[in-house]
């Protein structure tokens, strides 16, 4: 076996070893809203040099398509509600949420508008995005009863998307908007007036701990197979929001995919962003949970969360499942 023979072998069982390595990733067709925050971070997800997973990106036209691509099979994993979950839960579904952020949206009213508090809603014009089972208006409106106020009866209310909202607001055919929180940056810096957020709402139902607004979705028997590229991928996300809330060079490589040119609305978007982080989720977060989702129950008649009177065991994905 001459020397040249034992070189040629060599490299050939080093770049057999290569593709080996290659071809042991596991792809994850993450269906992908680009205009949301996911799409902010794919830039980043994509700089990294992971060991175990692929993170293939499936563009996705709105949420919705997202929820359809999952369930067919089309995606792995999309970014929604443990709401929606914890209702398919119910009815013998595998999948399952792993918390991604806590960003919470905002009832917003011009910077000269008598309304001040809860009540002073009554009879006026009110702009909800997501539409009647929106989760912000449920509590919105859980909070008016605690003050005997059925904001349900006493709003005229329009539901619409939010750029159409932010419109109709501006031209004063609203007098108050229910909208999720990069859609309220814009109307912050132009002036308009926060009345309560998010979190505030729930704080004040009783809802002690922040509960996760958004999550990863997937199913059970995905991550039963692919134990290491699911936690591997969960570290990196992890990682490339410390990144961008962080690091201004990473936080530059996502402005394309943000799109937007003001420098202040980018600076306080990025502080929601950063704001939304998921900074602890154990059983008082969990329980948390709970308690909004039995509001949640109540306030739309089982419409939103379905029969069940608790959340479904396996909605929150833990690394045991």
């Amino acid at each position: 076996m001459t020397t040249a023979y034992l070189k040629r072998l060599l490299i050939s069982l080093m770049l057999l070893s290569t593709v080996t390595t290659v071809a042991a990733k596991t792809p994850l067709r993450l269906g992908v809203l680009m205009t949301g925050t996911l799409g902010w971070e794919i830039p980043a997800l994509q700089q990294l040099h992971l060991t175990n997973v692929d993170i293939v990106v499936h563009p996705l036209a709105q949420p919705e398509a997202g929820k359809i691509a999952l369930q067919s099979g089309a995606v792995d994993m999309i970014v929604t509600d443990w709401i929606w979950v914890a209702r398919l839960r119910a009815t013998g579904s595998d999948l399952t949420f792993y918390p991604y952020s806590q960003a919470s949206g905002a009832l917003l009213v011009p910077e000269k508008s008598a309304i001040h508090e809860l009540a002073d809603l009554t009879g006026k014009r009110l702009g909800i995005v997501g539409g009647d089972l929106d989760k912000n208006w449920l509590l919105l409106q859980a909070l008016g009863l605690q003050a005997k106020i059925n904001l349900a009866d006493s709003v005229e209310k329009t539901f619409a998307a939010p750029p159409l909202l932010n419109e109709q607001l501006k031209k004063n055919r609203l007098d108050a908007l229910l909208t999720y929180w990069n859609f309220a940056v814009p109307l912050e810096l132009a002036g308009y007036r926060q009345l309560i957020d998010g979190q505030g709402i729930q704080q004040k139902l009783g809802i002690t701990e922040a509960v996760p607004t958004l999550g990863f979705v997937f199913k059970d028997a995905f991550a039963n197979k692919h134990p290491e590229a699911i936690q591997e991928f969960f570290a990196a996300s992890s990682k490339v929001k410390q990144q961008l809330c962080t690091s201004d060079t990473d936080w530059q490589h996502a402005l394309p995919v943000i799109k937007v040119t003001n420098s202040q609305e980018l600076i306080l978007l990025r502080q929601r962003y950063c704001q939304g982080q998921i900074t602890q989720w154990g059983a008082a977060e969990k329980a948390s949970a709970q308690r909004m989702f039995t509001l949640l129950r109540t306030l739309s008649q089982q419409h939103l969360t379905g029969a069940s009177e608790t959340i479904p065991a396996g909605t929150f994905w833990a690394q045991e499942n």
